[in-house]
């Protein structure tokens, strides 16, 4: 599966699975050589700040990876909102905007096993060279090891080029010796024999050890591997039909005749995953609103809360809004959905998706989600979803930045968010009405965990004993549903969907607490 299409959605309001809620925001997303993101001694190469290069020939498909791979590095940001503006600039597209896209996420995803076998082809280290010639080598050596459709010569002659452009003579020769010593010896870069488990899956898998170990003591060795495994795979493209507009037989139908090749999700009744077609926030199905882009864990959220027409619902929070609508699509615009989110302007996101998708029962409101229990009456929602902020770790195939950004201490941080995000909602919920606790993590203190703890200090609350009607036929799910004593939760490898937790909550009926 091509990566071109790799996080389609991103940035345009879609409920993307992790609905922009679960990696937080903007720390260094890349750790140089060496894993502790300090910035290098004194290094070797130019300023790495000299965007494109000298010159003012058109970018191509590497310098413009190559500049978001530096800056992603540098100054924190998320790689898929770099390579978007950056792509938009360069003009590229097609089969160029495919490679640079390739290229960015590739060289993220397999960061540390790339370092590992460069190292030893770099006199003074990777650590002391540059930013922009670290990345370029990286960029480089991701070419040459794992795509076997770009000819060696071109992927180091490209290289050579773009460092006579940004550097000088010196750091043209070395990233050519150093390129051409790869090729030499290609052969001979394999992992020693007789590593342990979690140096042996770090490394063929690129993922921090710590994550690894985690993983391990959490899942079992063979789920920490295929966990792995599955984040470095391309994402699926999956999009949600308007039930309210139209059926998703005929979606299907209509794509198939533009020469689209599409599926029923085999996950989500709503869902359909399309194998070919680009970036469908792009069609025009998208901008008629017949569609929206949404991960097929994603869209069991809105099933799983099993809202109905007339009801009234509160979604903690809600930007982009993805769930928000799927949910006012299920209530056929009858009922009232209150879509809140802390940021003005991510409510106005939740807006536009609403207005996109002709959907009218939706109201937003900008407050911070701990302080809704101020604003809005006790007991007073038949329905309340929590999709709260998460370490984002369901979602590393989406955004591989995550996973060398993410620390340890990072979940018992947000963890304590999650907690006072439960108290604090639970008391708007009414007797009887069902509460749908979510993430987009596979973390076990932040899920299954959490649920635990919120039922010990909330005896009038316990699991909802029922299930959404349909999902005991799906085999992902039964997995999912066996993993853990409280809730679903689905790992990256089960169904090629995002990783994700949903816990069914009801508030016990006055008399039976």
């Amino acid at each position: 599966m091509s990566r071109a299409n790799h996080g389609s959605g991103l940035g345009t309001g879609t409920g993307t699975g992790s609905s922009g809620k679960g990696p937080g925001q903007g720390r260094g997303a890349m750790r140089p050589a060496g894993g502790d993101g300090r910035k290098p001694g004194k290094p070797t190469g130019t300023s790495s700040s000299q965007g494109m290069g000298r010159g003012s020939a058109a970018p191509s498909a590497r310098s413009v990876a190559l500049q978001v791979l530096t800056a992603v590095e540098q100054e924190g940001a998320y790689s898929n909102l770099l390579l978007n503006g950056a792509l938009q600039k360069s003009g590229l597209t097609g089969p160029d905007a495919g490679l640079a896209t390739e290229l960015v996420y590739g060289t993220i995803q397999r960061l540390n096993t790339i370092d590992y076998f460069l190292e030893p082809f770099v006199t003074k280290g990777l650590a002391k060279l540059a930013p922009w010639v670290r990345n370029l080598l990286r960029l480089s050596f991701y070419q040459l090891h794992y795509l076997d459709r770009i000819p060696p010569h071109a992927a180091v002659n490209e290289a050579v080029n773009l460092a006579k452009k940004k550097g000088h003579q010196g750091i043209s020769g070395m990233v050519n010796g150093v390129l051409r010593s790869v090729l030499r010896r290609k052969e001979e870069l394999r992992f020693p024999e007789g590593m342990d488990p979690v140096q042996r899956i770090a490394l063929e898998h690129s993922h921090p050890e710590w994550m690894v170990k985690l993983w391990i003591r959490q899942y079992g060795e063979e789920a920490a591997e295929a966990i792995c495994r599955a984040n470095n795979e391309p994402p699926s493209v999956s999009v949600r039909v308007n039930r309210a507009r139209i059926s998703r037989n005929e979606v299907i139908r209509l794509m198939e005749e533009q020469g689209l090749q599409a599926a029923a999700s085999k996950i989500s009744p709503d869902g359909i995953v399309v194998h070919s077609g680009g970036n469908m926030a792009l069609t025009s199905w998208y901008r008629e609103g017949l569609i929206s882009v949404q991960d097929e864990s994603s869209m069991l959220v809105a099933e799983a809360l099993d809202p109905r027409p007339g009801m009234t619902v509160l979604d903690c929070c809600a930007a982009p809004g993805g769930k928000t609508c799927h949910i006012a699509e299920i209530m056929e615009g009858r009922g009232r959905v209150l879509a809140n989110d802390i940021h003005p302007h991510k409510a106005k996101l939740i807006e536009d998706q609403a207005k996109r998708l002709d959907l009218e029962n939706i109201d937003t409101l900008s407050s911070d989600a701990m302080q809704l229990a101020e604003r809005l009456d006790a007991s007073s929602f038949d329905r309340i979803l929590l999709d709260a902020p998460c370490s984002g770790l369901g979602v590393i195939r989406r955004k591989p930045d995550l996973k060398w950004a993410k620390t340890p201490g990072d979940v018992a941080e947000i963890a304590g968010v999650q907690r006072a995000l439960l108290d604090s909602a639970s008391g708007l919920l009414k007797p009887g009405g069902l509460l749908v606790y979510s993430t987009c993590t596979i973390e076990p203190r932040e899920n299954a965990e959490m649920v635990a703890s919120f039922l010990n200090r909330h005896p009038e609350f316990e699991l909802a004993v029922d299930e959404p009607a349909g999902w005991s036929g799906r085999q992902p799910l039964e997995a999912a549903a066996g993993r853990v004593e409280a809730g679903l939760q689905i790992l990256p490898q089960d169904a090629h969907s995002d990783g994700f937790y949903i816990a069914r909550l009801r508030k016990k009926s006055e008399g039976n607490g």
